[in-house]
Protein backbone atom coordinates (compact mmCIF):
# COMPACT_ATOMS: atom_id res chain seq x y z
CA UNK A 1 0.00 0.00 0.00
CA UNK A 2 1.42 3.89 -0.76
CA UNK A 3 0.24 6.71 0.52
CA UNK A 4 1.20 9.95 -1.17
CA UNK A 5 0.69 13.56 0.12
CA UNK A 6 0.95 16.04 -3.00
CA UNK A 7 1.91 19.42 -2.82
CA UNK A 8 3.48 18.98 1.05
CA UNK A 9 3.45 22.89 2.26
CA UNK A 10 5.86 24.41 -0.12
CA UNK A 11 8.30 26.85 1.80
CA UNK A 12 12.20 27.43 2.09
CA UNK A 13 13.42 25.55 3.32
CA UNK A 14 11.01 23.24 1.81
CA UNK A 15 9.03 21.34 4.76
CA UNK A 16 8.64 17.77 3.48
CA UNK A 17 12.67 18.37 3.18
CA UNK A 18 13.38 18.86 6.57
CA UNK A 19 10.92 16.34 7.50
CA UNK A 20 13.25 14.01 5.00
CA UNK A 21 16.61 15.35 6.32
CA UNK A 22 15.32 14.37 9.84
CA UNK A 23 14.18 10.74 8.90
CA UNK A 24 17.27 10.40 7.51
CA UNK A 25 19.20 11.54 10.23
CA UNK A 26 17.09 9.72 12.48
CA UNK A 27 18.30 6.67 10.21
CA UNK A 28 21.47 6.71 9.99
CA UNK A 29 22.42 7.46 13.84
CA UNK A 30 19.99 4.05 14.64
CA UNK A 31 18.06 5.53 16.75
CA UNK A 32 15.00 4.05 15.57
CA UNK A 33 16.31 0.94 16.13
CA UNK A 34 14.37 -1.25 18.93
CA UNK A 35 11.15 0.95 19.18
CA UNK A 36 8.21 -0.92 19.68
CA UNK A 37 4.75 -0.40 18.69
CA UNK A 38 1.35 -2.17 19.21
CA UNK A 39 0.50 -5.13 17.30
CA UNK A 40 4.03 -6.46 17.75
CA UNK A 41 6.11 -3.93 15.37
CA UNK A 42 9.52 -3.55 16.71
CA UNK A 43 11.90 -1.45 14.32
CA UNK A 44 15.04 -3.73 13.60
CA UNK A 45 17.21 -1.81 11.42
CA UNK A 46 16.66 1.74 9.19
CA UNK A 47 18.95 2.62 6.24
CA UNK A 48 18.95 5.06 3.46
CA UNK A 49 18.73 3.34 -0.13
CA UNK A 50 20.31 3.49 -3.16
CA UNK A 51 19.04 2.78 -6.65
CA UNK A 52 21.20 0.63 -8.64
CA UNK A 53 20.76 0.93 -12.22
CA UNK A 54 21.27 -2.25 -14.03
CA UNK A 55 21.92 -1.15 -17.12
CA UNK A 56 24.51 1.19 -16.74
CA UNK A 57 25.74 0.48 -13.57
CA UNK A 58 25.04 4.27 -12.25
CA UNK A 59 24.20 4.73 -8.54
CA UNK A 60 21.67 6.91 -7.39
CA UNK A 61 22.41 8.37 -3.81
CA UNK A 62 19.76 9.00 -1.03
CA UNK A 63 16.51 7.73 -2.42
CA UNK A 64 14.77 6.97 0.38
CA UNK A 65 14.39 6.12 4.36
CA UNK A 66 13.84 2.21 4.96
CA UNK A 67 12.51 1.11 7.83
CA UNK A 68 12.53 -2.89 8.48
CA UNK A 69 10.26 -4.66 11.10
CA UNK A 70 11.33 -7.83 12.99
CA UNK A 71 8.33 -9.48 11.04
CA UNK A 72 9.98 -8.23 8.06
CA UNK A 73 7.41 -5.90 7.42
CA UNK A 74 8.97 -2.44 6.06
CA UNK A 75 8.07 1.39 5.45
CA UNK A 76 9.47 3.27 2.82
CA UNK A 77 9.39 7.33 2.56
CA UNK A 78 10.70 9.15 -0.72
CA UNK A 79 10.46 12.83 -1.50
CA UNK A 80 9.72 14.17 -4.89
CA UNK A 81 8.43 17.11 -6.64
CA UNK A 82 10.79 19.38 -4.53
CA UNK A 83 9.81 22.93 -6.72
CA UNK A 84 8.19 25.84 -5.56
CA UNK A 85 4.60 24.24 -5.73
CA UNK A 86 5.80 22.11 -2.89
CA UNK A 87 6.77 18.27 -2.97
CA UNK A 88 5.10 14.29 -2.91
CA UNK A 89 5.97 12.77 -0.06
CA UNK A 90 5.87 9.41 -0.84
CA UNK A 91 4.82 6.23 1.76
CA UNK A 92 5.15 2.63 0.91
CA UNK A 93 3.87 0.01 3.56
CA UNK A 94 4.71 -3.45 3.48
CA UNK A 95 2.94 -5.85 5.64
CA UNK A 96 4.17 -9.88 5.90
CA UNK A 97 2.11 -12.34 6.99
CA UNK A 98 2.81 -15.65 7.77
CA UNK A 99 1.64 -18.81 5.83
CA UNK A 100 -1.60 -19.82 6.85
CA UNK A 101 -2.49 -16.57 8.32
CA UNK A 102 -3.20 -14.79 5.01
CA UNK A 103 -6.88 -13.47 5.37
CA UNK A 104 -8.09 -13.07 1.71
CA UNK A 105 -10.95 -11.37 2.81
CA UNK A 106 -9.08 -8.04 4.19
CA UNK A 107 -8.74 -4.90 2.28
CA UNK A 108 -4.63 -4.34 2.02
CA UNK A 109 -5.76 -0.83 3.29
CA UNK A 110 -6.65 -2.25 6.23
CA UNK A 111 -4.00 -4.69 7.22
CA UNK A 112 -1.55 -1.65 6.63
CA UNK A 113 -3.12 0.82 8.84
CA UNK A 114 -1.34 0.48 11.86
CA UNK A 115 1.99 0.41 9.71
CA UNK A 116 0.36 4.05 8.54
CA UNK A 117 -0.28 5.28 11.95
CA UNK A 118 3.64 4.04 13.02
CA UNK A 119 5.01 5.55 9.61
CA UNK A 120 3.16 9.39 10.44
CA UNK A 121 4.61 9.11 14.15
CA UNK A 122 8.25 8.54 13.19
CA UNK A 123 7.72 10.96 10.50
CA UNK A 124 5.91 13.57 12.12
CA UNK A 125 4.52 14.45 8.60
CA UNK A 126 1.60 16.45 9.88
CA UNK A 127 4.19 19.02 12.17
CA UNK A 128 6.19 19.14 9.41
CA UNK A 129 3.68 19.28 6.52
CA UNK A 130 0.08 20.69 7.61
CA UNK A 131 -1.01 17.56 5.95
CA UNK A 132 -3.33 15.68 7.97
CA UNK A 133 -3.87 12.56 5.40
CA UNK A 134 -3.15 11.47 2.19
CA UNK A 135 -3.82 12.82 -1.89
CA UNK A 136 -3.93 9.50 -2.85
CA UNK A 137 -3.70 6.18 -1.65
CA UNK A 138 -3.18 2.95 -3.93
Amino acid sequence: VSAEYMGAAPGQPNPAERMMDELCNKARSGTMRGLSFPRGYTISATDIFEYHDPVDGSVASNQGVRIHFTDRSRLIFRLSGTGSSGATVRIYMERVQSPGMVDPSMDSKEECRELSYIALKLSDLEGFTGRTSPTVIT
